[in-house]
């Protein structure tokens, strides 16, 4: 028999029910806190745009010749 609620056995003592409720808010509220930090976020993706973009071009050489014409 497998059931998903959790389950609160006191061992010792006698919890009043305003005592009980304290517990299970405050456990509640933890487990709440550890869920949402143990999530990983999602890692930043370039976008399509990004990803097809050309490099681009290296500037011109100035103090290089045109080959014959440069001289």
């Amino acid at each position: 028999m497998s059931t998903d609620v959790p389950r609160i056995d006191v061992l010792r003592g006698n919890p009043t029910d305003e005592e009980l409720a304290a517990v299970i808010a405050v456990t509640g509220s933890a487990y709440v806190q550890e869920a949402s930090d143990a999530t990983a976020s999602d890692p930043d993706r370039p976008s399509a745009w990004r990803v097809s973009q050309r490099g681009l071009r290296q500037p011109l050489r100035r103090d290089i010749g045109w080959g014959r014409f440069g001289r």
